[in-house]
């Protein structure tokens, strides 16, 4: 999580939607931000989320009256990718219907936020050969909107992790936005070895011993930016790779077999094993007092589901600033 000096949203208010484990809340309350309302239907992140903030989202958005979600200044989606139906030529509102950016749609129609900020997979920009992204865009500019869209990795950012995702800012036009920029990388200092637990205890149900466990004689003694593959466990094939932690790590996922399953195997102190709950939520940027939910099955779900805070921190930073340089022009 990056320390934020100055509150650039101090007095903005946004709502959370497709809210997962709050992601968005915590990066955009670090700029000052207040959270007036939060949607999320799966209940064992409605559970985590209430253990953090207090607030139970309410579920299931498509049976939300958008008139009723109280006034916002931000609109923070990460709504999940899915193929849109092109009902006739002319791309846009009608064309999103069916899909679940259509209510995140319905609610930019309905209450008109400032700003909406949305995340997404990296496959998002070429998902059903770039229409998907299409639609978005030209529903978005319907809506009156300026769109804006880039695809960032966390390791770019701070983060040991390859977590590459599509942004999209869009500023309302009567606003008249003219320069937004997303921020620039900055060097990687920590590796994923910086993110590890210590206390073994915590950690020893983890680790894996068995005969067909192999290593391609790399000498463990390089920093990278990159991942390192270090050895293999069976066939080699998702979730049975075995990487070093002086490298980053592989992107987390929401699913996926094999024995590493959704986090990758590491090379630690000698032996291997997956990643824990709580070094998932460091390497997503949440901090060590965020509450996890206590079924690891559905944690390690719920990160890879995740946005990363720092990345949604920095992209805020910079929203934050291209509004103040709106006022500053003003007056």
């Amino acid at each position: 999580m990056v320390e934020i000096k100055e509150k650039l949203l101090k007095g903005y208010t946004f709502i959370d939607l497709f809210a997962g484990l709050g992601g968005f809340r915590i990066s955009l309350e670090s700029l000052g931000a207040k959270c007036v309302y939060s949607n999320e239907w799966d209940n064992a992140a409605q559970k985590v989320y209430f253990e953090n903030f207090g607030d139970m989202p309410e579920g299931d958005i498509t049976k939300i009256d958008e008139n009723k979600i109280p006034k916002h200044d931000i609109l923070c989606a990460g709504f999940p990718c899915q193929a849109f139906s092109i009902s006739g030529k002319q791309l846009g509102f009608e064309d999103s219907r069916g899909t679940l950016f259509f209510d995140v749609a319905r609610i930019v129609k309905a209450k008109k936020p400032k700003i909406v900020f949305m995340e997404n997979v990296k496959n998002f920009v070429t998902h059903d050969d770039g229409k998907t992204l299409a639609v978005v865009k030209a529903t978005m500019e319907e809506l009156g909107y300026a769109f804006n869209f880039k695809v960032l990795n966390a390791v770019d950012y701070g983060i040991p992790q390859k977590r590459e995702r599509i942004y999209i800012v869009c500023f309302r036009n009567d606003l008249d936005i003219e320069e937004f920029n997303y921020p620039k990388p900055i060097k990687l200092i920590h590796h994923l070895e910086d993110f590890i637990i210590r206390d073994e205890e915590q950690v020893q149900h983890l680790y894996v011993e068995r005969p067909d466990i192999y290593f391609n004689n790399i000498e463990d003694n390089k920093y990278s930016n990159k991942a390192i593959r270090l050895g293999i466990v069976n066939k080699g094939g998702q979730g049975e790779r075995i990487y070093s932690i002086k490298g980053i790590a592989i992107t987390l996922s929401a699913n996926g077999g094999g024995v590493f399953a959704k986090t990758g195997g590491y090379l630690i102190n000698g032996r291997t094993r997956k990643l824990h709950p709580k070094e998932c939520a460091r390497i997503m940027g949440y901090p060590d007092s965020y509450k996890i939910c206590e079924s690891a099955n559905q944690a390690y779900k719920q990160f890879g589901n995740s946005v990363v805070i720092d990345v949604i921190q920095l992209i805020s930073l910079e929203i934050g600033k291209a509004m103040k340089n709106k006022l500053i022009n003003e007056f």
